[in-house]
């Protein structure tokens, strides 16, 4: 019989798609929470497949799979969850709350939490998200355990004070390193303003994903020579699996003062100062005739006038927030693009910021083997600045005018004639603005040989420049010519040229090593020039060119560089014991010509002991980790030109020459600081985990200007002398303390300890004497250094101060003398805290969402160096602080404010009398939001919509009766509050839209 093949094959091909087909089966699913509300954009993959589909906005999905075949069904915040694959299949998620899963971002790397030997502190975009802050250091108060963050006072864009771990330094830099998707940023404060600026108040709190705090040295260290002072790595948003999404956020809110202080009115002005003048000078003309000025015409004595000054300094403030974002991803690209406007009227007069951001980050598989992609950022930020805190023309020293004087005269313009400079001639004559624009942008490519080695290659770009222009007019305080314009312009550029290797492969199923290994080059430009212009017709020209004279001008331009070599490599054996070691080698253009380079090792390791048979099976443990590390890092803020020899320019009778201005330090190398890291991490019943910390730094080699012999022809010279030691305790606790379909609350509780000590100082430890301060052998860094007050002689009304000389015994003399000058200064407090905490909880219920912060700071002291003029019983014409009534008055008289006397001097020399403790608790902030339902949404065709009211700073418990307990001048002085201004109180309401 003749066989027809083509019939054959055409039969046999059927039959085998018939058997393929009978061996698949159509699935139709339903995606919800954990409340029963539908998941829209879910992803749904047939597990070993590249078949793969994603759930409507009903939730609802169809696929097609083989019988018997597991479906993965993921979605961004929820556990992944595993289901076999069936005609109809229902998928309840729960929220992703393992944070021993969460991932770690460590440097030219991430890490799990569960397989971290570090010491890192992590927040998420969740944690920081609408709260309604200018910068995003302010958004991250109080969630991160030995992470102290201050900003100096309540101007919108005042500088911050980052503390990792305590101080790392004395003289050189002290802020941590900021990392911004593997770039290290550009933090130089080019203020010409006497205050500093934030320069990362460029950045939009809207477009980061996360923020990693490397603390100890075992996560630092491949930062080598620039991460003693700890390092921030910032990372922003990336496009997610599934379809494109669109996000529109809008806020705006009010703000006001933390707290305002209270002063004499003008009747109780009249009497403190006429008291004071009789007790002073033996009568009343002196104060008199000072209030006839003061008064310029109007009725002292029936009260004519009641000025409130301080309510002129301060203003109600504004907020307003509005960004939107782009984002998805396939299986090849990934991208995100977003921008963002912010525009903040401070709480202080005339004080104002405006910025626009934008962002675009995107990435593209090309082929299996190679991958690359772009982030690129754009800000401008525009700041109506005031002066600096010791400036007679700063908003806030107007508290020191009479309130007898009137604020204005009756045709609306400042009155020129008050006891100090009135404010307001400045405010109305004169602006000074700041405008910040920065780009930063990496290209970067992905290289994979084998699925377990590949190569990277990043090249980077940061760019901060910065103008600043201040016209003063004719009218302007202290001004002797027919006006003044100062102009500046600053450009800071960073290159960074990263190239490295990733080995990541797992053995035998027990051993898993992973290696990094590369080098890296950093080339840092800065140039810049001012230029001062005088005598201008009229008012109305406002720039350089306006003037007939330009009669000062200035400019220079420095660079920098690092080249770097780095690796670093982690093993586990089973999932339970963990080792890692890291190096660094960087060498850097501002060392001595004999220490270019230096050498930064870590080593660290961690047992599992809960994977341990004994402990694994347990119901209640479970999961028990011990750490431990050691490391050595570098500090290289210590300027450009400290180790060379200098000559600067010298002119005279037009005739010029060269000086000798610096003395050369060939040997002159970075802070090292060595750092020891033991912790355990501790979880019970998957609801309950506890992280431990002990930590110990040693920074040695302290730069410090050493006096030389005048013959040498110059009067110091910089060496690294000197030793500073911190250490302290950590810890942090979340809990789940309700976790159901319907009610979900969270607790995250840290606290921190720390006492940083000085241990060995230059010239034979020679105690190193600031104006209030000290840093002396022992002693806590940058100690308090007072006089004693010892309060009011009840005879007689004197200030009384306690001797302190030592007697023979060693003791101190606690006799007290009304001779101010008798008295010896000691140490009496410290200008940073020795315990911090952080207390955040966060609830769901059925679409609303509860969540507040609240912050704790104790140990620490300010020192009010404007108290010598505004709380000294009226020594001078200031006006002064209400408690100053409670004066000595007669014989007899228990009271802590000495007699009035004006001119008299009575208490008013530096002493422990303007010294208090500044502990405190805030609310940090609270936010209440609630969530319409899925279900009302999907005629909409929007995935979200929430609406919110946020709050920052809404509640202070404190004894400080200052300002606030976390204000500090801005001009220069630690510990100090000089007329500082507190932060803001802000509300806001806003709307989340999601498409």
């Amino acid at each position: 019989m003749k066989i027809n093949f083509k019939c054959l094959l055409g039969f046999l091909f059927v039959l085998f798609v018939q058997i393929a087909s009978a061996q698949e089966i159509k699935v139709k699913g339903k995606v919800t929470d954990h409340a029963g509300l539908p998941i829209p954009g879910a992803n749904v993959l047939v597990k070993g497949t590249k078949t793969v589909a994603e759930t409507g906005l009903d939730g609802d999905f169809t696929i097609d799979a083989p019988k018997g075949a597991t479906l993965v069904v993921t979605f961004i915040g929820m556990k992944t969850m595993e289901v076999a694959a069936a005609p109809t299949v229902n998928v309840k998620m729960k929220d992703d709350t393992n944070e021993l899963e969460t991932v770690l971002v460590i440097g030219y790397g991430t890490t799990s939490k569960r397989k971290s030997t570090d010491a890192v502190a992590k927040v998420t975009s969740k944690d920081i998200e609408q709260i309604p802050v200018a910068s995003v250091q302010n958004a991250l108060v109080g969630k991160l355990a030995g992470v102290q963050i201050t900003q100096t006072n309540g101007k919108v864009e005042g500088g911050m004070s980052v503390r990792v771990r305590g101080a790392a330094s004395i003289s050189a830099g002290k802020e941590p390193l900021y990392v911004l998707d593997g770039i290290p940023l550009v933090t130089t404060n080019e203020s010409n303003n006497g205050a500093p600026t934030n320069p990362l108040i460029t950045l939009s709190p809207n477009e980061i994903e996360s923020i990693d705090v490397l603390k100890d040295a075992s996560s630092a260290a491949i930062y080598g020579a620039r991460g003693a002072n700890g390092v921030v790595i910032i990372t922003t948003k990336k496009g997610k699996l599934g379809k494109g999404a669109f996000a529109l956020n809008f806020s705006q809110g009010v703000s006001e003062a933390t707290h305002k202080r209270k002063w004499l009115n003008a009747a109780q002005y009249v009497e403190l100062f006429t008291e004071a003048s009789i007790n002073g000078t033996g009568d009343a003309a002196e104060a008199e005739d000072t209030f006839d000025f003061l008064a310029q015409g109007t009725d002292w004595r029936n009260l004519e006038v009641n000025s409130d000054w301080q309510d002129t300094a301060f203003q109600n403030g504004f907020t307003t927030d509005a960004d939107f974002s782009v984002s998805g991803a396939d299986e090849k690209t990934k991208y995100f693009f977003a921008g963002a406007y912010n525009n903040t009227i401070g709480i202080i007069n005339s004080n104002e910021l405006e910025r626009v951001t934008a962002r675009t980050n995107i990435s593209h598989q090309v082929s299996d083997k190679f991958s690359a992609g772009m982030n690129l950022s754009f800000s401008r930020s525009e700041i109506q600045r005031v002066q600096d805190d010791n400036a007679f023309t700063t908003p806030l020293q107007a508290v020191a005018q009479s309130p007898l004087s009137p604020i204005r005269l009756d045709d609306g313009t400042a009155n020129p004639n008050t006891l100090y400079a009135n404010y307001l001639l400045a405010i109305d004559n004169s602006y000074w603005k700041t405008i910040m624009r920065r780009v930063t942008g990496k290209v970067f490519g992905e290289y994979k040989f084998v699925p377990s080695l590949k190569f990277t290659s990043e090249f980077a770009y940061d760019l901060l420049s910065q103008t600043e222009d201040n016209w003063n007019g004719k009218n302007v305080p202290f001004m002797s010519t027919d006006g003044e314009v100062f102009a500046s312009s600053v450009n800071n550029e960073t290159y960074i040229w990263s190239n490295y290797f990733t080995y990541d492969k797992t053995f035998g199923e027990k051993h898993t090593i992973n290696a990094v290994a590369g080098m890296e080059f950093n080339d840092f430009n800065r140039r810049y020039q001012d230029v001062t212009s005088i005598y201008f017709p009229n008012d109305n020209f406002q720039t350089v060119d306006g003037g007939a004279e330009v009669n000062a001008g200035s400019g220079n331009e420095t660079d920098y560089t690092f080249s770097s070599l780095f690796g670093r490599v982690s093993y586990s054996y089973a999932n339970k014991y963990l080792l890692k070691a890291s190096i660094r080698r960087d060498g850097s253009s501002r060392f001595g010509e004999n220490n270019k380079y230096g050498t930064f090792p870590s080593f660290s390791a961690g047992w599992i002991m809960s994977e341990e048979s004994f402990l694994k099976e347990s119901k209640v443990l479970s999961f028990l980790k011990l750490k431990g590390s050691w490391g050595q890092l570098g500090n290289a803020e210590i300027g450009n030109f400290a180790s060379r020899q200098l000559y600067g320019p010298s002119s005279y009778n037009l005739k010029s020459g060269l000086v000798f201005t610096q003395a050369g330090n060939p040997n002159l190398t970075w802070e090292k600081s060595s750092q020891l890291d033991l912790g355990f991490e501790v979880g019970f019943l998957n609801r309950f985990s506890l992280d431990f910390d002990y930590y110990k730094k040693t920074t040695d080699g302290l730069l410090f200007s050493v006096p030389l012999p005048q013959s040498s022809g110059a009067s110091t010279i910089n060496q690294n002398v000197g030793v500073l030691e911190s250490s302290g305790l950590e810890f942090t606790v979340n809990t789940t303390n309700i976790d159901t379909d319907k009610l979900k609350w969270t607790t995250s509780f840290n606290i921190t300890t720390n006492q940083t000590v000085v241990k060995e100082l230059p010239n034979n430890n020679t105690d190193l004497l600031g104006t209030f301060t000290i840093n002396r052998v022992n002693e806590k860094a940058s100690a308090f250094y007072l006089k004693e007050y010892a309060g009011v002689d009840p005879a007689n009304g004197d200030a009384l101060f306690y001797l302190n000389t030592v007697k023979a015994d060693g003791s101190l003399d606690k006799t007290t003398t009304n001779d101010y000058a008798a008295a010896e200064r000691i140490v009496t407090g410290n200008p940073f805290p020795e315990l911090m905490a952080g207390l955040t909880n966060t609830m769901n219920f059925s679409g609303f969402d509860f969540s507040f912060t609240f912050q704790g700071e104790w140990g620490a002291s300010i020192y009010n160096s404007a108290g010598i003029y505004q709380s000294v019983s009226a020594d001078y014409f200031d006006n002064q602080t209400v408690d100053q009534l409670n004066r000595w008055q007669n014989p007899g008289d228990i009271t802590n404010v000495p007699q009035a006397r004006l001119y008299g001097g009575n208490g008013t020399g530096a002493s422990t009398r303007f010294l208090q403790k500044a502990d405190f608790i805030r609310l940090r902030n609270l936010t209440f939001g609630y969530s319409l339902p899925k279900t009302t949404l999907n005629s909409m065709g929007m995935t979200n919509v929430r609406v919110y009211l946020s709050g920052v700073n809404l509640l202070t418990f404190t004894d400080y009766d200052g300002y606030d307990p976390e204000a500090r001048r801005d001009d220069t002085g630690i510990g100090e509050e000089f007329y500082s201004a507190p932060p803001a109180r802000t509300i806001a309401l806003g709307v989340n839209l999601n498409f």
